[in-house]
């Protein structure tokens, strides 16, 4: 079972903690161990007692969790050298993984994400990691193209693409990564951490049936 999954072992070593570490070796661990682009977002900043997003917009809907510049793509870096500069830079950013790249994403809401999850464990599935965000999403990690081929899988199925909330994330998009926070909503968590075994991403193809029921029993 991938939530509140417990590693012991030798493996633990290597996957990168929810708690107890700063946002700057988290960032750097991600980029060392496996191998993502990371960029720094935007930050919370303490005002009137309110924790703001530091981007300055008092209804931001992500408040610390999104990109802070407009060129963020030519800023995600694949090297621990670099992100620890640029984390050291600004602590508190937020770390944000861009799509299209080592990995695409799949969102879906969190309560068909978790039907899906189930089902992908009965079916013996080999999943890559999934976060789950204080906005109520999940994103399933597969491997790249997922933007391209997602709606005529879903089409297959015999589901319209529109009628589903199901969004592939790919090339100028990004997903939030642990220990995020989301304003005072909370932080990203993995609901499928990511280990050794599970390196090697599957196909958006190989998940899409069990995501597509459960958005359409979701709906």
């Amino acid at each position: 079972m991938c939530v509140e999954e417990t590693i012991a072992g030798t493996e633990a070593a290597q996957i990168p903690k929810q708690r107890g570490e700063s946002l700057l070796e988290t960032a750097v661990r991600y980029a060392e161990e496996r191998h993502w682009d990371v960029f720094p977002g935007t930050w919370l900043e303490a005002a009137d007692g309110m924790q703001r997003c530091s981007c300055g917009d008092a209804s931001c809907d992500a408040p610390g969790a999104h990109p802070a510049r407009a060129d963020w793509g030519t800023q995600a870096t694949g090297s621990a050298t670099v992100a620890r500069r640029m984390w050291s830079k600004q602590p508190l950013a937020s770390i944000l993984l861009p799509t299209g790249r080592t990995f695409d994403a799949i969102s879906v809401p969190e309560t068909a994400g978790f039907l899906a999850l189930a089902r992908m464990e009965r079916m013996e599935l080999t999943l890559g990691p999934v976060t789950l965000a204080p906005d109520r999403r999940m994103h399933f990690f597969v491997l790249p193209g997922a933007g391209a081929k997602v709606p005529d899988l879903v089409r297959k199925l015999g589901w319209s693409p529109s009628s589903l909330d199901l969004d592939p994330l790919g090339e100028g998009s990004w997903v939030a990564a642990p220990p995020t926070r989301f304003g005072s909503r909370g932080a990203v968590q993995w609901a499928c951490r990511p280990t050794p075994a599970n390196r090697w991403l599957p196909d958006a193809e190989e998940l899409i049936s069990p995501l597509a029921y459960a958005c359409g029993r979701d709906r």
